[in-house]
């Protein structure tokens, strides 16, 4: 990766998810301006179509950015990535396989490019500026079309050797249960994900339009629907059973979720939370908290905006 020169105001930042992209300023303190959001590409295996998408918003935020532009770009973009290799193969994008997402925006936009994961933005996001300040020890988790995660442990994000730390979407957690995207069967996405959650409920009986998704089932679920409600207890117990595992991995003590599923809000979260309490028995989990996002859908721009600061904080130090 690059490094940013110290003193930067305004940074372009981007969020590429398999339902949407977002493209925006972000100011030092987390304020997000002249944001442009377009729906990714589905249903193609065209990977310029879904390149082009990405390009337009990017563009339109440039044309906002005032006099002197903004340099620098910082990336969240759904997994895998290969930070090595500049690549991305999000799970939700099937266009993209070992797309070099980094070679293209270099050439588009001047000065340096960052990338991380879009788990691990929406974490940087929420400890710098969210629902994670104060955290020793967080977990971010984005339940959206897909299930994605980020650590930031000790107030530094660990990212791994390939840039894929905290992906707690494709833990194990219904063994012999439905194909994932990934090539696995019974993930954590598998049951969670909004995409396989509102599915799970056709199956068994909702009855709704073929455009209902998550936040429709929620509601159908705050009013009593027997099958809706079911569904929110199984991603949370899911949910639950993940996080209990990270939370004795990695001595968490918090847990921030965001993304669309999230919005449904105690409907997720309150089985979440009472699996996690039933599910994390030793005494360092039991001071676990997990929260909803504080920052919603701007945590990834937010974080992605902070790689590149992280680097400028770096590079000043060095």
């Amino acid at each position: 990766m690059t490094t940013a020169s110290p003193g930067r105001g305004e940074v372009l930042a981007i969020d590429i998810g398999g339902t949407k992209i977002a493209a925006a300023l972000v100011g030092p303190a987390g304020a997000v301006r002249a944001q442009v959001r377009v729906p990714t590409p589905r249903g193609t295996d065209d990977a310029e179509r879904v390149w082009a998408a990405v390009r337009a918003a990017l563009e339109r935020v440039r044309a906002q950015a005032g006099p002197g532009g903004a340099d620098g770009l910082g990336v969240c973009c759904a997994g895998p990535v290969d930070l090595a290799a500049g690549t991305v193969s999000p799970v939700n994008i099937p266009a993209w396989r070992g797309f070099p997402l980094i070679e293209r925006l270099s050439a588009l936009v001047p000065g340096p490019v960052e990338l991380a994961g879009d788990g691990m933005c929406a974490a940087l996001g929420e400890y710098g500026a969210g629902a994670g300040r104060g955290s020793a020890a967080m977990l971010g988790m984005v339940v959206s079309t897909g299930v994605g995660g980020g650590l930031v442990l000790d107030g530094r994000p660990y990212l791994g050797p390939t840039g894929n730390a905290g992906h707690i979407g494709h833990v194990l957690v219904e063994p012999g249960g439905e194909p994932c995207g990934c090539g696995s069967a019974g993930c954590l996405e598998t049951v969670a994900a909004g995409p396989y959650l509102a599915a799970w409920a056709r199956r068994r009986g909702w009855e709704a339009p073929p455009e209902a998704g998550p936040r429709e089932l929620a509601e159908a679920a705050r009013r009593g629907l027997p099958v809706a409600v079911e569904s929110f207890e199984r991603a949370g117990r899911a949910l639950g059973t993940a996080i209990a595992g990270a939370a004795a991995l990695f001595d968490l003590d918090r847990v921030v979720i965001g993304g669309g599923v999230a919005e449904s809000g105690e409907v997720l979260l309150g089985p979440v939370r009472r699996h996690v309490r039933a599910l994390a028995r030793l005494g360092f989990q039991r001071r676990l908290r997990v929260e909803r996002s504080a920052l919603g859908g701007a945590a990834g721009l937010v974080g992605a905006a902070g790689l590149l600061r992280s680097r400028e904080g770096a590079a000043a130090a060095n």
